[in-house]
This record gives C-alpha cells, sequence and structure tokens, in this order.
C-alpha cells in the first residue's frame, strides 16, 4: 500500500493545563518535529505552568464562542444527528465543542497533511471539524482511558453519552488508536466497535530525559534523609486516584517500619486527605507540597512508589517512575499497570481499595527491592520512537481501513 507523505500534522488537545495525556501530545509533538514535519498543537488552553512548548512547535489556542454559535455550529455539520448530539449542545457541554467554531475554521485555513487526536473530547470534536471543513487530511483518534468507567462515573451528561456517540463517529476516523490493550478492549465492548478498527500505541516514556531530570537539586530535608525512607504517590487529588487507600496503607505499614509518605499533585480532594492524615495521627509524616516542577527528582529518592488509582488508562506515572529506577507497586486496576509491570514481573500488584494488601506488599518490597537497572530496561522498551512509528503508520495510512 503506498503511504501518503506527512508534511504538516496537527495535533489536537483540549487542553495543555496538565496531566499525564498532555505530556504524551508534547513528547509526540517533539518527535515529530525532530523529524521534519511540521507540527502545530490545536488546543482550547494554552501551556500551563507544569509545561513547555516543545522547539520547533506551534501553538493554536482556539477563541471560545457564544452558546448561540457553537452549537449552530455543531447542528450544521451534523444535521442529521441533531437527537444523538444533545448532550453537546447544552451549556454543561465539553469546552472544546464552544471552541467548534474556531476549530472548522482552523482546519480549513490550515489544511494540515495529517491530524492525530488526543482524548474522546477531543477525537469527537476533530471527526466532526474535519469533515465541516472539507479538508482531506487523515485523521487518526486515540483513546486514552477506560470508556466504561469514565461514562458510568463521569460527570455530566455527556460523558454517560460517550458510548453511544463513540459508536456513532468514531468509524468516521482513518484510524483509532488505544494506548493500551485493556483500553482497547474496553472501547471495542462498551462502545459496540469492532475490534479490528482497534490499534494498540502504547504511550511513550523519555526515559533518558526522565533520568536526567531526576539527578537536578531538590531542596527538601525528606531527600537527603536517608535514614527514612519515603514512599511516593503522584497524581490529581481525586477520587480516580484514590489516595486515601494508600494513606491508610501507609498507616499500617508505618507500624512496622519507620516511614514517610509524599503525595505530589493538586485537586479538590486536599481537604478530605488532609483531614484523614490528622484523624490517622500521621499529619507530620505526611507531606503534600501541591504541583512540582520537577516529579522526576523526587521519584528518583524515594524508597518506594505506590500507585493507589481506583481506574486508569495507561498509568504513565508508573512507567515514569520505573525510568527514575524507583522500585513500584500498583493496584490491579483497569488499565495499563498489568501490562507495563507485566502481570506483576516488575513490581507487585494489589486489589482496588484494600489498604491491608497494599501495605504488605509495601513492606515486602522494601524488604527486597529489584534491581534498579532491571526497572529502567524496563520503562526504556516503552520508547518514544515506538510510539512516534506507531502513530505514524497510521497517519500515513499503513494498515487499518482506508
Amino acid at each position: 500500500m503506498a503511504t501518503l507523505p506527512i508534511r504538516s500534522l496537527a495535533l489536537i488537545v483540549r487542553t495543555l493545563e496538565g496531566g499525564g495525556m498532555q505530556r504524551i501530545v508534547l513528547l509526540l509533538a517533539e518527535a515529530f518535529a525532530k523529524s521534519g514535519i511540521q507540527v502545530e498543537v490545536v488546543t482550547g488552553h494554552g501551556v500551563g505552568a507544569a509545561f513547555k512548548l516543545p522547539p520547533g512547535v506551534s501553538i493554536r489556542c482556539l477563541l471560545r464562542s457564544n452558546a448561540l454559535t457553537s452549537s449552530l455550529a455543531l447542528l450544521k455539520a451534523r444535521p442529521r444527528d441533531a437527537l444523538q448530539l444533545l448532550p453537546l449542545l447544552t451549556p454543561l457541554k465539553p469546552d472544546i465543542f464552544w471552541r467548534l467554531p474556531a476549530l472548522i475554521e482552523h482546519l480549513r485555513t490550515a489544511k494540515p497533511d495529517a491530524i492525530l487526536a488526543a482524548g474522546t473530547q477531543s477525537n469527537l470534536a476533530a471527526i466532526i471539524a474535519r469533515a465541516a471543513a472539507g479538508i482531506p487530511a487523515r485523521l487518526v483518534v486515540s483513546e486514552h482511558n477506560t470508556l466504561s468507567i469514565v461514562a458510568h462515573h463521569g460527570h455530566g451528561l455527556f460523558r454517560r453519552a460517550y458510548p453511544g456517540l463513540i459508536r456513532r463517529f468514531y468509524p468516521g476516523a482513518d484510524a483509532i488508536a488505544a494506548v493500551s490493550r485493556g483500553v482497547a478492549r474496553d472501547l471495542a465492548q462498551t462502545a459496540h466497535l469492532p475490534e479490528e478498527l482497534i490499534t494498540l500505541v502504547y504511550n511513550p516514556v523519555d526515559a533518558e530525559a526522565v533520568a536526567r531530570a531526576g539527578q537536578m537539586p531538590v531542596e527538601h530535608p525528606w531527600l537527603t534523609d536517608r535514614s527514612r525512607p519515603f514512599i511516593l504517590g503522584v497524581g490529581r487529588l481525586h477520587r480516580q486516584k484514590d489516595f486515601p487507600t494508600l494513606i491508610r496503607a501507609f498507616a499500617i505499614a508505618r507500624k512496622e517500619r519507620d516511614l514517610r509518605l509524599v503525595i505530589v499533585g493538586e485537586g479538590s480532594e486536599r481537604k478530605m486527605l488532609e483531614t484523614l492524615c490528622h484523624q490517622l495521627g500521621m499529619q507530620g509524616d505526611v507531606l503534600m507540597p501541591g504541583f512540582v516542577d520537577n516529579p522526576f527528582a523526587w521519584m528518583s529518592h524515594a524508597s518506594l512508589f505506590v500507585l493507589s488509582s481506583a481506574w486508569e488508562g495507561f498509568a504513565l506515572v508508573l512507567l515514569e517512575a520505573l525510568a527514575s529506577g524507583c522500585p513500584v507497586i500498583s493496584t490491579d486496576c483497569p488499565n495499563g499497570p498489568r501490562e507495563i509491570l507485566q502481570d506483576g514481573a516488575y513490581g507487585a500488584l494489589v486489589p482496588i481499595g484494600n489498604p491491608e494488601a497494599m501495605a504488605d506488599a509495601i513492606l515486602a518490597t522494601l524488604a527486597a527491592p529489584p534491581d534498579t537497572a532491571r526497572l529502567r530496561a524496563r520503562a526504556a522498551e516503552f520508547s518514544v520512537d515506538a510510539t512516534v512509528a506507531g502513530y505514524r503508520r497510521l497517519l500515513e495510512g499503513v494498515g487499518r481501513h482506508d
């Protein structure tokens, strides 16, 4: 099959204000730009404090329209799907659909050779906008989370409508990618899509960059006090990450060993987590510094990284911890950790929401830590080059429906 050369690429993501998916988009943008492709990140919000735009990559921030203009643009683009689109027409619709007129106009003007969208909201918007713009760009959509869980637990009518919207619109893309086997299976089952339409493209980690960042100095006494090991958790303070289970597991393990706990991240559950630490009498041994510029320095000093999530799509932070050479344990949550840790070969897998089992795994791993070089070698298997090659095959028209 003849491939289509890519000279220009639009990467569509709803925001660049933080998160694992956003880090992936910027990693891919940099790699594609280095290969000689003109790369533009198209987003609703600019680069947040946690990120920097890679050299050679441009950014387009889409203007937000009013309710009437944005809704009319959607109905004009898909008049036959008006009933199914109702969740995307309300004032509570996803932010990127407020920006749909700007997205359509930008694609019509910029005429990229190819489009790669990341995340359900961006995927749906990209499919609709490309058709409305009337451009021939190949479009690849990528699913980054577990659809059944997001649709069931997510806030907002539009999230509960995801399965039907995906079933209707995703086949309009040239290719569908999923970031883990679990996400691919769940997407097919929940949206009733043929599994053969979905291609696995694992998320990458820049293992060398993570290792370099891990050597950067961080001013905090806990990082230099080797007499008391500290356990690390990283992520939004959100129910998905289930930090209460980690805190309760730490309280159990702390009865056996003199430990500290650091939870890096910010979010709506901060007050609740601080109250829990106080109730357990551990506030002096738990540090919650909020967002930090360089979480990899904390990973490189931690004795153990723990992922306590109730669900994931891939769990990039777990891969980053491995790249830092930090021992890890994780909940066996859907989806990603079991694949990354190869069924527990590179770190213990424990049941979701079980602090006793997590505490046992913490103590066992601290007592017999794995070989650091082996952990780093596992992370290196998820290279940026491999991920770029996977997406490039899809963007160029190699394998998947034409």
